[in-house]
């Protein structure tokens, strides 16, 4: 049986990661950012901000970070597993930064599908910086539209979680899958 694999994206602060908490403890598999493991790998090396000194780099690091994600789930015993972004928001960010990357990126989103993509849109109600998010709202809402373009380019159905409270967000998204 193949694992299904949902991707749960959108711009930063728009409540990702609170819903993968939560999810985690309603028992389902879930993988987190990458991002963030990135980030802190590179303050290591000194770099403060990747992303913004070596675009290119930041995002090499998280294409493989996002495949070896793929790639794990794929070997799961678990029937469904959620992610924390997917390896097409590489390609979103780094149009977003108007830079250049390698064909393998494009590739990469190709040849890793997910079976769904769950999209929480920018609310600022509850966004907020922290020490590895950079962006302001304005971004975030910029970023999204990135987001957008570039998962409908690769053909996925988006599927819009409505802004509510975390628990009912989580809800919507497994009454989606037929999970609830």
């Amino acid at each position: 049986m193949k694992t299904k694999k949902i991707v749960i994206t959108g711009g930063p602060g728009t409540g990702k990661t609170s819903l993968i908490n939560e999810l985690k403890t309603r028992d389902y598999i879930c993988y987190d950012e990458v991002s963030r493991d990135v980030i802190l790998e590179a303050r290591k090396e000194g770099i403060e901000q990747l992303f913004l000194t070596k675009p290119l780099l930041f995002s090499e690091r998280l294409l493989e970070g996002r495949k070896q994600q793929y790639i794990e789930a794929n070997s799961s015993k678990s029937d469904i597993i959620f992610l924390d972004r997917g390896i097409p928001d590489v390609l979103a960010y780094m149009d977003y930064a108007n830079e250049t990357y390698p064909n393998h990126f494009v590739n990469a989103s190709q040849d890793h599908t997910y079976d769904a993509v769950f999209v929480l849109a920018p609310w600022e109600a509850i966004f907020e910086s922290d020490n590895e998010r950079y962006e302001n709202f304005k971004q975030a809402e910029e970023i999204h539209d990135f987001l957008l373009t570039t998962y409908k380019k690769f053909d996925y159905n988006l599927t819009d979680v409505p802004f509510d409270t975390i628990e009912n967000r989580v809800d919507f998204l497994l009454n989606h899958l037929s999970l609830l």
